[in-house]
């Protein structure tokens, strides 16, 4: 028994052997305790998140995946700064050893924030109906600005723990911040720009958008640039701050779709037959599938033509509905017309317009003769 009590008293590398023991013995117990019971948490989870969302509080979900997002270094840390509260270390070690541990603490710290925003926003979504592509079309720059965020709070925070005065920091960086600012102001501008995108959300990935000149389909969103594919199959790169100044005209938030179109009728038509015409196209337009009739009047009486204006809604605003049911339209337009002995003004211009994005593109109808 004393030679055990000697060997536990035993000095080594400044401390006794005893001591090494219990020290040895704290971190392999931490560290095979805590990955096991992390791991237990995520297995436990991502079985729950299998088999449909997750029927608990919010908090404890978040709780769990917090839990999940553990790096081993992390937990590595943990097990040894456990484990040296039995131990004497030198000063320079234990400097050493605090400046590793306070660094992993922050940045598993910073890796939690991250892991909590998105989960906000996958909440967020999946609280909302439908598909969100503002939300997924935004994600992208609100974690970027949220990453610059935390990341560089967690880089403060740490170099106040370990005894750097960040006020004269925070002073210096202020004033580089501004020259750097004035140097790479138009990167600003457009990453402002981005998370003015982000937050009004006024298009998402998928919406049509007709900006000036241009008009495409929204691919990505990003920091500096918004990208659209054109109808002709190029890509086209709009910075954000740009998109911001033009005037842009969102189709894909179209709820129903606006159709005019005039007829130019002979003037040698009998009056009793004219006005047979506005009941022979509502007729039309109400047996057409999801078409409103609107009105159809003869407003105007034009050097060669009598003019009918005639006006329906689509409950549909796809593009290829509506040609459809405009080519059914004529079709049916042009028999009736026919049957009541009406004739056309082949001289003047007749067509369809639409509200809707500018000729020839697929959205929009532009103008469509008749005859």
């Amino acid at each position: 028994m004393a030679g055990w009590r000697e060997l536990w008293h035993l000095q080594f590398l400044g401390n006794e052997l005893g001591a090494w023991t219990l020290a040895l013995v704290t971190f392999l117990v931490t560290f095979t305790l805590l990955p096991v019971i992390t791991g237990f948490i995520s297995a436990r989870r991502r079985r729950l998140i299998s088999h449909g969302p997750p029927r608990v509080h919010f908090a404890i979900d978040l709780t769990a995946l917090l839990i999940e997002r553990t790096s081993r270094s992390f937990l590595w840390a943990v097990a040894v700064w456990l484990g040296s509260r039995h131990l004497t270390l030198a000063p320079r070690l234990e400097r050493w050893l605090t400046i590793a541990l306070v660094l992993l603490f922050w940045m598993q710290a910073a890796m939690w924030a991250m892991a909590a925003v998105r989960y906000a926003i996958d909440l967020r979504r999946q609280r909302s109906s439908g598909p969100d592509t503002l939300l997924k079309s935004s994600m992208e720059v609100i974690l970027f600005a949220a990453s610059l965020v935390i990341w560089g709070l967690a880089l403060l925070m740490a170099l106040g723990n370990l005894g750097v005065k960040i006020e004269p920091l925070l002073a210096g960086l202020g004033i580089g911040g501004i020259a750097l600012a004035l140097a790479v102001q138009t990167v600003l501008a457009d990453l402002l720009a981005s998370v003015s995108i982000a937050l009004d959300r006024p298009f998402g990935l998928g919406d049509f958008l007709a900006v000036d000149a241009s008009s495409g389909t929204v691919e990505h969103i990003g920091v500096k640039s918004t990208r659209l594919r054109s109808l002709s199959g190029e890509q086209i790169i709009i910075s954000n701050v740009e998109l911001l100044k033009a005037r842009v005209r969102n189709f894909g938030r179209m709820r129903e779709r606006r159709a005019l179109f005039q007829l130019a009728v002979d003037y040698d038509t009998p009056v009793a037959t004219l006005a047979a015409v506005p009941r022979a196209v509502r007729e039309i337009i109400e047996a057409t599938p999801d078409a409103r009739f609107e009105r159809c009047h003869l407003l105007s009486c034009g050097e060669r033509a009598l003019q009918f204006e005639i006006v329906y809604v689509l409950a549909n605003p796809d593009f290829n509905l509506y040609a459809d049911a405009q080519q059914r339209i004529n079709l049916r337009i042009l028999e009736r017309f026919r049957a009541l002995e009406v004739s056309f003004a082949a001289a003047v211009p007749t067509g369809v317009r639409l509200y809707g994005p500018p000729s020839p593109t697929p959205e929009a109808g532009g103008q469509q003769r008749l005859l």
